[in-house]
């Protein structure tokens, strides 16, 4: 098909945008779940695959509705800040839910998180109230003084000094009703996101971010995509948009305790989903003769390599569509499903419903046509700024519009592509590793003088990370080996943060005037950044 009589056929993708921006939204997200639960009470809205537990939308109004009486009674209120840090059980929802009915404001946190990372979003989100499971637990208790200043309620079996999760529950009413019903723009959640400082920020995200965030998706799919399959963790944003956009639809959310490239299909097949995220790990298990075995209308993916995008619609035999999404905008792009003709085109898509899009170079000033500039998005229900980051809110907005920091081109007719990022990340398997604080890390061991780390191209995990290590004189690789470097990175980074390669430096790094690392400099001395490298996963030196 040629492209520019495929563009004239966009119509129905650009009407559908504009009815999705004019249909009303609830007046918050319990107004959701209500008037589901209203419409169809026993439909399941959610059912959690490893436990086989099923909640019907009657059952979980119950149990959100118990469950916030317990919290008010602890002393939960409107503006409270409540961390969850749990797997992903039906307490995860039902206690995220149980707030947004209060008005309180949910903290997700990361489970692989050690006691530093813990201690800084206790501290820097001011949380007063923390649930979480019971196997967590002793990463909590090991912060010095946070049991003091924390009321914690546990997930699992009773814990001396602790509430538990299952006795708030059952000690609730059926019915709840808040002092003040909380309104569109009220905060949801602080949800943390890594940021080029090397600390992680908090996002500012209302009901009205999330209640948008699951029109645009559902809205886009389509009416026809009611079973819906969750496969990360909770704590990161997908799941909480995936519950909205099931309730939105009437329809069922699948929750399985994690990604898994050899189950997901089988899953898929099992439930009847219709809908869900297409990850490479799943694209990379073996052909079968099951592959096209399936209910699924449609599928999303982001950032899949644009060489193997018509073998994966092909082998499956679904419509695979990119997609382009971050924390702080939720929904950004879509490719149309109409739009067959860029399968393979390595575009982002089209701005969604409730966002405008520009392409901008370093002052903010448009660029052409198929020129590199910073993406930026405004529209209603973008986050409103970052946690006590004033800095970080100065440096994120051209006036009203956020800045993403990804690098791309814009095609005539306003197709997106991603060439390259302006902040300072990796991205490593679906996960943000802010370059920072990992050297921050690094550089607060003993014999290390000042670390770099920058991104490995990984066809696995899209990149994995690597430091660079320039040692203090009078040390070397003998007295300062990888086994003690990576250990002191285990003792105070999450797994997926950790250098998977670290490589010694002899002699400076290349430098700016002002004295700061020259990456691109750096990184471009070698034509495989893997070569001289200590790679921790293989263990052995390329």
């Amino acid at each position: 098909m040629e492209k520019t009589s495929a563009i004239r056929d966009l119509s129905e993708y650009y009407g559908r945008i504009r009815q999705i921006e004019q249909e009303p939204l609830p007046p918050n997200i319990l107004a959701l779940l209500e008037a589901a639960a209203a419409e169809v009470p026993d439909q399941t809205a959610l059912y959690f695959i490893s436990d086989d537990l099923e909640l019907t939308y009657r059952a979980l109004l119950e149990n959100v509705n118990r469950l916030a009486n317990g919290l008010v009674a602890l002393g939960i209120s409107s503006g409270s800040h409540v961390a969850l840090m749990m797997p992903n059980v039906a307490e995860w929802p039902i206690t995220w839910l149980a707030l947004a009915k209060i008005g309180a404001v949910c903290v997700p946190i990361n489970t692989r998180y050690t006691a530093r990372e813990l201690k800084f979003a206790i501290d820097d989100a001011e949380i007063g109230h923390f649930v979480i499971a019971e196997a967590y637990l002793p990463t909590l208790e090991s912060i010095p003084g946070a049991m003091k200043e924390l009321c914690v309620i546990v997930v699992g079996r009773p814990v001396t000094g602790h509430h538990v999760w299952d006795e708030l529950l059952a000690g609730g009413a059926d019915h709840f009703q808040p002092q003040k019903a909380p309104a569109l723009d009220d905060l949801m959640n602080i949800q943390y996101t890594s940021g080029t400082t090397g600390l992680p920020k908090g996002c500012l995200l209302t009901h009205r971010y999330w209640l948008k965030c699951a029109r645009s998706h559902g809205g886009v799919a389509g009416s026809d995509c009611t079973r819906l399959l969750a496969n990360n963790p909770f704590f990161y944003m997908t799941p909480q948009w995936l519950t909205l956009m099931a309730l939105m639809a009437r329809g069922t959310l699948f929750v399985a305790t994690h990604l898994s490239g050899s189950h997901t299909m089988e899953w898929v097949r099992r439930y009847g989903i219709h809908f869900f995220l297409m990850n490479r790990i799943i694209f990379d298990q073996p052909p079968s003769d099951l592959d096209r075995q399936h209910q699924l209308k449609k599928v999303w993916v982001y950032g899949f390599p644009k060489r193997l995008h018509a073998e994966l619609e092909m082998r499956f035999g679904i419509p695979a569509r990119e997609a382009f999404g971050m924390t702080e905008i939720g929904a950004g792009l879509f490719t149309p499903m109409e739009a067959d003709f860029m399968t393979g085109s390595g575009s982002a898509g089209l701005a969604g419903p409730f966002r405008e899009c520009r392409v901008v170079d370093m002052d903010g000033i448009d660029v052409p046509v198929d020129v590199a500039g910073e993406l930026l998005f405004r529209g209603p229900g973008i986050l409103k700024g970052y946690y006590r980051r004033p800095d970080a809110n100065l440096d994120g907005f051209h006036g009203e519009w956020f800045r993403t920091g990804d690098l791309v081109t814009r095609d005539a007719d306003g197709f997106i592509y991603v060439v390259g990022r302006i902040k300072d990340m990796v991205r490593r398997a679906g996960e943000s590793v802010a370059a920072r604080e990992v050297e921050d890390v690094l550089n607060a061991m003993p014999g290390i003088a000042e670390a770099a780390v920058v991104p490995v191209p990984d066809p696995v995990r899209g990149e994995e990370v690597k430091a660079y290590l320039r040692l203090a004189q009078g040390f070397d690789a003998a007295t300062v080996p990888v086994d003690a470097v990576l250990a002191h990175c285990a003792d105070n980074l999450a797994v997926f943060k950790v250098p998977r390669y670290l490589e010694y430096r002899e002699g400076d790094f290349p430098r700016t005037p002002s004295g700061k690392i020259r990456k691109p400099a750096l990184v471009s001395e070698k034509p495989d950044l893997r070569a001289g490298s200590w790679d921790s996963l293989e263990g052995k030196v390329h």
